[in-house]
């Protein structure tokens, strides 16, 4: 006889087989079954952030420092809405997550009561699959599809809707088992040998390093393809993780998302190799084309869309990336030989003054040079990105619960989801929040006058009044520093980092823009 369980406690009890550790989420009253249900699991940690976009980004930063699904839950229709841009980002990188939301009772939604919206068909553009949970039987076959479809390449995210009639209802149900689809497959032999002879036929190889190397745990493995080939290896034009060991000598960095830059560092090259990317993702349009004429490609990866996706490769592969290098890489040594080992030992070479370490340890000597200028020279810091990392951070740490993390954010940035720093401060992490304060999108000024030529910055500041944001911080349970000079900074940022809690630093810069 099958036990007898709620819905409610069956979706606690299946996501924790699914080796769900903690359930993200800002509950609204059509969650309240789940919350009354969190009491039987306490062995369940839940996550409160305090708008759903910042429920989505954390649970996005927990998978993607963990390696792990997730689970979120936000708030009907206004929930879900709020979710879409974390969730957009979510897609954007394929994180594994479980996203609900709770939902009118069936039947009740024909009356189109207040915060009632169509929940389905308003996630589906974003995720792998999405449905609505109709009968209380249907609960467990959901949830283990749900999360075998979110881990199986192209990973990503999907989406159940839970009426709360389904959630409060209660049966004698069979909750079934976990399944994860093994997709760490290689080549066949022909292909392998094929590609091999490819590559050692080129004269001036490239390597283009994606996310699939970080999610294949294949960094080891690009590191030698590179090295065997004393070829220079640039991670592709929208990194969204460290996706090559940054101190190999064959590392030179990441590929901006300026055609005309990326078709001259392309163009000396007879061949790219691309490691589980979308090799040449733009942003605003260029009548130059990137990819320069009669640069050949060869592609791996697990991401069958961004196979040839815009430009033809003359082999693609839909294989693991650390598969397919571990069978790769001994193969060109075998058939290379003496030559290949000569040749990659001068590329090797010949990388030193130009690579990674050498392009950063020349950018370390220029901008030191301001490091004493008041107001702090903007310059001197970095800059990038749009509301994610703030609450991401806090997903990262509650991952690494042991280790500190930095997060690096602009002030406008920060202000997209400056409520995260409640929920660092609630579970107490050992976070540090550096925010960089120019008073105003100094970005979009920049590319104003880059592109239009025009220095009339219109709703780009915010000095009147100007964001305190220590004074946030402090409003929110955070230690608060602030610093103005450039000689504080190394001493007061050490010091910082070296204590536990959860702390935010705000570095006042020059805001101009030349």
């Amino acid at each position: 006889m099958k036990n007898r369980i709620t819905g409610r406690s069956a979706f606690l009890a299946l996501l924790k087989d699914e080796g769900i550790t903690h359930l993200f989420g800002n509950p609204g009253t059509t969650e309240l079954p789940i919350m009354h249900a969190l009491k039987d699991h306490p062995d369940l940690t839940y996550v409160m952030a305090m708008q759903e976009s910042l429920v989505v980004a954390i649970a996005d930063g927990f998978s993607r420092a963990s390696g792990r699904l997730v689970a979120c839950n936000v708030h009907v229709a206004p929930g879900l809405g709020n979710a879409m841009g974390s969730l957009y980002n979510a897609k954007f990188t394929g994180t594994p997550m479980i996203l609900t939301a709770g939902q009118q009772e069936q039947g009740h939604g024909l009356m189109e009561p207040v915060l009632y919206g169509p929940l389905v068909q308003m996630a589906e553009p974003l995720v792998k699959w999405a449905v609505e949970v109709t009968r209380l039987e249907d609960l467990p076959r959901i949830v283990r599809r749900a999360a075998k479809i979110a881990t199986t390449p192209p990973t990503g995210p999907v989406f159940i809707s839970l009426p709360g009639d389904i959630l409060n209802s209660e049966a004698g149900i069979d909750l079934g088992r976990s399944t994860r689809v093994d997709t760490r497959v290689r080549p066949s032999d022909e292909v392998l040998q094929a590609l091999t002879q490819r590559i050692l036929r080129a004269q001036r190889p490239v390597i283009i390093a994606g996310d699939e190397i970080v999610k294949s745990d294949a960094l080891a493995e690009a590191a030698s393809l590179a090295e065997t080939l004393g070829a220079p290896a640039y991670q592709c034009s929208t990194p969204y993780s460290a996706q090559f060991l940054s101190e190999n000598p064959c590392f030179m960095g990441a590929l901006s998302r300026l055609q005309k830059q990326v078709r001259e560092v392309l163009s000396p090259y007879d061949l790219m190799i691309v490691l589980g990317a979308d090799p040449l993702r733009m942003s605003v349009y260029s009548e130059v084309d990137p990819m320069p004429d009669g640069l050949s490609m060869l592609q791996i990866g697990l991401v069958d869309w961004d196979l040839a996706k815009n430009y033809g490769a003359e082999i693609a592969l839909k294989a693991d990336v650390k598969e397919t290098l571990r069978a790769l890489v001994p193969a060109l040594k075998a058939a290379g030989g003496a030559a290949l080992e000569a040749r990659a030992k001068q590329g090797v070479a010949e990388l030193a003054s130009k690579n990674w370490t050498a392009k950063r340890k020349a950018a370390i000597e220029q901008i030191s040079k301001a490091k004493e200028k008041s107001p702090i020279d903007p310059d001197w810091l970095a800059l990038q990105g749009i509301g994610w990392g703030l609450p991401a951070s806090v997903g990262v740490s509650l991952a690494n619960p042991h280790r500190p993390v930095v997060c690096f954010s602009g002030d406008g940035s920060a202000m997209y989801s400056i409520q995260a720093l409640w929920t660092a401060a609630h579970h107490k992490l050992p976070l540090n929040v550096v925010i960089v304060n120019n008073g105003g999108y100094r970005i979009i000024k920049q590319r104003l006058l880059a592109f239009h030529g025009d220095d009339h910055y219109v709703g780009m500041d915010f000095v009147d009044p100007a964001v305190d944001f220590a004074g946030l911080a402090r409003s929110f349970g955070l230690e608060a520093i602030k610093i103005s000079d450039g000689r504080e900074l190394k001493p007061k940022l050490s010091d910082a980092f070296a204590r536990p809690g959860a702390k935010l630093i705000e570095v006042m810069v020059d805001g101009t823009v030349n």
